[in-house]
């Protein structure tokens, strides 16, 4: 199995930052599922309005596998000024954008066919329309592509 470490990934802003997720936890439940949570840490921010991604391998009764993926960024409120008394409150989260993917999987598939999969869905995402080569490593390649989660 593959070991939970940092995932490192940039952005879609005008000028991409890096992000850096620590790997959380690994957590095994009693039916076979395997979630691991990843979580930025940056300075000065509670973990609650950092970014979070999870991912998911799933084992259903019917012997298909369900693996997913899912990023939430919360957006903090923007903080100007103090009131008549000279408060400023604390930031807060204002809301948090989620963005998911699934893959349900038959045990008859093979790693060909779930990376072909996965990456057609990477490319309508990115608006791909040349020949882009598959990641083949990493967290999510190895769950959507091997069915292997993190430990």
């Amino acid at each position: 199995m593959a070991g939970i470490a940092a995932i490192t990934v940039y952005d879609g802003a005008a000028t991409p930052v890096v992000h850096t997720l620590n790997a959380i936890s690994v957590v095994s439940q009693p039916n076979g599922a395997v979630e691991a949570l990843y979580r930025e840490a940056l300075s000065g921010t509670p973990a609650y309005a950092n970014i979070e991604a999870r991912i998911k391998l799933e084992p259903l009764k019917s012997g298909v596998y369900r693996v997913s993926a899912r990023v939430t960024v919360p957006v903090m409120e923007s903080v100007a000024g103090n009131n008549a008394q000279g408060y400023t409150a604390a930031p807060k989260v204002a809301y948090v954008d989620n963005i998911s993917c699934q893959g349900l999987f038959s045990p008859r598939s093979t790693v060909t066919s779930r990376r072909l999969a996965k990456q057609i869905m990477a490319n309508l995402l990115n608006n791909v329309a040349t020949s882009v080569a598959a990641a083949t490593s990493g967290p999510l390649p190895d769950v959507f592509d091997s069915l292997v989660a993190p430990t």
